[in-house]
């Protein structure tokens, strides 16, 4: 037995297993397969295609004592798979929703919580935890046992071991590992894996190099970077991500 309100709005083949508890502002795509015992709460927005495994809580209110019951929002996007006992949070009325994109996996216990943006393809493994307002970028891998601090932003195509402490801003294309978290080199496996040509390589490592082998302080490394003449796109994304940065990048 479950208990679906009448007044979710819920697609066409959509499976959903016993005790699961469906509330009434929910909106849910097709094809979507939700196991036993789930919680689907109030501003849930799931797209077609999501597989949510037992015990897994959609859209549960915000761990943030600011929250006053305002209406708000957690948007999971197409093809996404959240496991067992993972938690989702809502947003707060900083930005009035928490967004996951498409092709997501949230393994066991791995946590999101209020005010969140996640791109395509991001993995967070067994036991990741997301503080408040965090950014991740498209294809981002957290490893498991991992806390990330709240506001931290996580570049594209970055993938981060298991059982670091994240409390400053990752940039993309990298591996970051270590306590406390460093630089260690790119993310050759994923980028590689994801057609970036040995030319597109080559240059974010001549990038990286320049902000972390050759003892500029970030800033100068960066000024170095804008005068070079082959600025790349993958270029251009880490100068912004890093300009754009207010904690700061980890260090090498």
């Amino acid at each position: 037995m479950n208990t679906v309100s009448k007044k979710a709005q819920i697609g066409k083949s959509v499976q959903i297993g016993e005790y699961t508890v469906i509330k009434d502002d929910v909106i849910i795509g097709d094809n979507v397969e939700i196991g036993s015992n789930v919680l689907i709460d109030n501003g849930a927005r799931i797209a077609s295609n999501v597989k949510i495994h037992h015990g897994a809580v959609i859209s549960s209110i915000p761990q943030d004592l600011k929250f006053k019951g305002e209406i708000t929002t957690l948007e999971v996007g197409e093809g996404t798979i959240v496991r067992e006992y993972a938690t989702l949070n809502r947003g707060t009325s900083y930005s009035n929703k928490t967004i996951i994109g498409k092709n997501c996996l949230f393994m066991s216990y791995s946590h999101v919580a209020h005010d969140c943006i996640l791109g395509d393809n991001v993995i967070l493994a067994n036991s990741a935890n997301l503080g408040g307002h965090v950014i991740l970028g498209d294809w981002v891998i957290i490893g498991g046992i991992t806390g990330v601090h709240q506001y931290v932003k996580v570049g594209k195509h970055t993938i981060i071991a298991t059982h670091s402490k994240v409390v400053k801003d990752v940039p993309p294309y990298i591996t970051a590992g270590n306590l406390p978290l460093k630089y260690e080199g790119l993310n050759l496996i994923g980028l590689r894996r994801r057609g970036f040509t040995n030319s597109q390589i080559n240059r974010i490592d001549f990038a990286y190099n320049t902000i972390y082998k050759t003892g500029l302080n970030v800033s100068d490394a960066i000024a170095e970077l804008k005068k070079e003449k082959n600025i790349t796109d993958e270029m251009k994304e880490i100068i912004n991500f890093i300009e754009s940065s207010e904690r700061g990048i980890i260090s090498d």
